[in-house]
């Protein structure tokens, strides 16, 4: 197995770890975190109903024409910050982080102070 399959394999191990105890009800929904090599993504979740209830992107239109000379990181943060608008005009204002196997540093926590600094309660 290449060094990128063991990589993504433990990436997965430690997904599955994190899922097994952060899980999101009606009361505190799921905001979960999926980044790739040049965009992230984040979408709140719904586990009870299995609903997105909102999502944001660094491929949506509002963060792309922004964001043209901008670091991974700062683009993580207008995600973030965009996700929390949509949350709280769909009413939701707690939720718990789903990281995805991805440590807390860099895109992952921008892009989770970020949705913070909007409104969402952690």
């Amino acid at each position: 197995m290449s060094r990128e399959g063991k990589s993504r394999v433990g990436r997965l191990r430690r997904h599955r770890r994190v899922r097994s105890t952060v899980i999101g009800n009606s009361e505190r929904l799921r905001l979960c975190v999926f980044r790739s090599a040049r965009h992230v993504y984040g979408q709140v979740i719904d586990d009870t109903k299995g609903h997105t209830l909102a999502s944001a992107s660094s491929l949506d239109e509002s963060v792309r024409r922004d964001s043209s000379k901008k670091t991974k990181i700062e683009n993580s943060k207008m995600v973030g910050a965009l996700v929390a608008q949509r949350a709280l005009e769909k009413g939701v204002k707690k939720v718990v982080l789903d990281r995805g196997g991805y440590k807390y540093h860099g895109r992952v926590r921008a892009l989770a102070e970020a949705a913070r600094e909007g409104g969402l309660d952690f």
